[in-house]
């Protein structure tokens, strides 16, 4: 059975703040969860309604009433874990960087850091506004690629202007980005879901690029970012 004090902690998890506050992290489901075992992740707690072939020291049974008490999902699924957040680890500015400005939804992030993974990207930096990349929802959208793409946050402007790389935006009046030659190092930077790259980072970017709409129509208005950061990065890495 959980304790008052366990049950407080793991729901105070949900909130950044305390989750900066005692560096911890929650991941839900088995799958999630032996990818993130996986890796160099320190295992604070695992709570799990079954026993799974997991090699955990910290495995706790509990019952289907108490895992519903903790699990920030509408249907917990079986385990629930907290994780040490891992060291910050610099930025390698070598090859392909993608900056995220100030995108919001926990899913876009999620799904923009398994991009970065498959395509084999490093480094993803966002903007102090972004959505924290050790929310709940960002972790499970991941299914465990968070543990192979060195994420920082930080003021996205003396960072680009600090650097010698080219800085390639997303924007809807940009280059055609089917008839540039690119390069295999850079910055590609996508913006906000609903205004796009800020004025503030537009300044320092120096190449404008966009994805050309096919259909007769062309009203649409916008691609979703994570899917515009598929394409993009599918093209920037054609032909390496």
């Amino acid at each position: 059975m959980l304790s008052k004090s366990q049950i407080k902690l793991i729901t105070s998890l949900k909130q950044k703040k305390y989750r900066q506050k005692h560096d911890l992290f929650v991941a839900e489901g088995i799958k999630t969860i032996k990818e993130l075992m996986q890796s160099n992740l320190e295992l604070y707690a695992l709570y799990t309604t079954e026993e799974i072939n997991i090699d955990a020291k910290n495995e706790v049974l509990i019952s289907e009433s108490d895992l519903k008490r903790i699990s920030f999902l509408t249907s917990p699924n079986n385990a629930l874990a907290v994780f040490k957040k891992p060291e910050l680890k610099p930025i390698n500015e070598n090859g392909l960087i993608v900056v995220l400005d100030a995108v919001r939804d926990p899913g876009n992030l999620g799904t923009i850091i398994r991009l970065c993974d498959w395509f084999g990207i490093e480094n993803l930096v966002c903007s102090n506004e972004t959505v924290d990349c050790y929310n709940p929802k960002v972790i499970q959208a991941t299914m465990g690629s968070i543990t192979r793409v060195t994420i920082n946050y930080l003021d996205l402007v003396p960072f680009l202007k600090g650097n010698k790389s080219p800085i390639y935006g997303a924007f809807m009046d940009g280059d055609n980005v089917y008839k540039l030659n690119l390069p295999k190092s850079g910055i590609i930077v996508m913006g906000n879901e609903a205004n796009g790259i800020s004025k503030e980072v537009e300044a320092a970017i120096t190449d404008k690029i966009s994805i050309p709409r096919f259909g007769d129509m062309q009203v649409t208005e916008s691609l979703n970012v994570a899917t515009a950061t598929a394409i993009l990065l599918s093209e920037f890495k054609r032909g390496t």
